[in-house]
């Protein structure tokens, strides 16, 4: 399975996503060092791919892309404990995420989200 996201600026993407989530990229680097495509993987079977906006433009046809600032979805870590969630909003914040809500406790989890540097929305929660 491969997740896409429409992205302006290749590099900036590239260090956001493995300084902010400790994502790893995968597959051939090209001549500035991002590999081509630009993928991180989520899993075994699961993969990250980040598309510049003019490329992603393609595969979409005549339906529209959603404009920045409308999430039409949830990217979201789960991790173990509140400790957890503060920590990784703090680092994806210092990479240069904009956080939307601050770390707070809900009746089903302890979450916190934030946009990325493309307006991605994600989330970050604990598993309880």
């Amino acid at each position: 399975m491969i997740i896409s996201l429409p992205i302006e600026d290749r590099p900036r993407s590239h260090v956001f996503y493995q300084e902010a989530l400790g994502l790893t990229p995968v597959g051939e680097l090209d001549e500035e060092g991002i590999p081509e495509p630009l993928q991180f993987a989520l899993a075994d079977d699961v993969r990250l791919m980040l598309i510049p906006t003019d490329g992603f433009g393609w595969v979409l046809g005549d339906q529209p892309a959603a404009q920045r600032g409308q999430s039409e979805c949830i990217l979201t870590v789960t991790v173990d404990n509140e400790a957890a969630v503060d920590a990784q909003t703090a680092k994806a914040i210092a990479a240069g995420a904009v956080q939307v809500t601050a770390p707070t406790r809900k009746p089903w989890a302890y979450l916190a989200t934030f946009t990325d540097p493309d307006g991605h929305l994600w989330m970050v929660t604990t598993t309880d």
